[in-house]
């Protein structure tokens, strides 16, 4: 026989019962132990009365979809946890991207210095030549 209790709310609850139709005299040997802490204390299964079958239905069902809601909710803390991970990954390429950017415009600027100064080069070996020339022209008219 099984007596039902009142438990704390604060308490996480452990509930047995069969799934065969065993006396109640005997000790069930595949009782499956169910816990739910994770649901609050006024959606926890109410001990069924063992007299009724609708009773020991409506219990195991309410098992069943406790079950099913732990399920659910660790689907969800999965689903959560990835999202974060994406968005993560995401922030990632967006900064990376941001980055590429940035590189693309400082090589184009760089280039542009660079061929800026190979000019500048040019103009001044140019003008050091035509010097060279007039100092050469200077010293052989001396």
């Amino acid at each position: 026989m099984i007596s039902t209790a009142r438990v704390p709310a604060d308490k996480p609850v452990r509930i047995a019962f069969s799934l065969n139709d065993a006396s109640e005299d005997t000790p069930p040997e595949d009782s499956i132990p169910l816990e739910f802490p994770e649901l609050d204390q006024q959606l926890q299964p109410l001990p069924p009365c063992h007299d009724s079958a609708e009773s020991m239905e409506v219990f195991k069902q309410h098992c069943q979809i406790a079950e099913e809601y732990h399920e659910v909710k660790k689907e969800i803390a999965l689903l959560e946890q990835r999202k974060k991970e994406l968005i993560a990954k995401l922030d990632q390429a967006e900064k990376e991207k941001v980055d590429a950017a940035e590189l693309v415009r400082e090589f184009e600027a760089l280039t542009e210095e660079n061929r800026t100064l190979r000019l500048a080069q040019s103009q001044c070996v140019e003008q050091l030549e035509k010097l060279r020339i007039q100092y050469q022209k200077r010293q052989g008219s001396s």
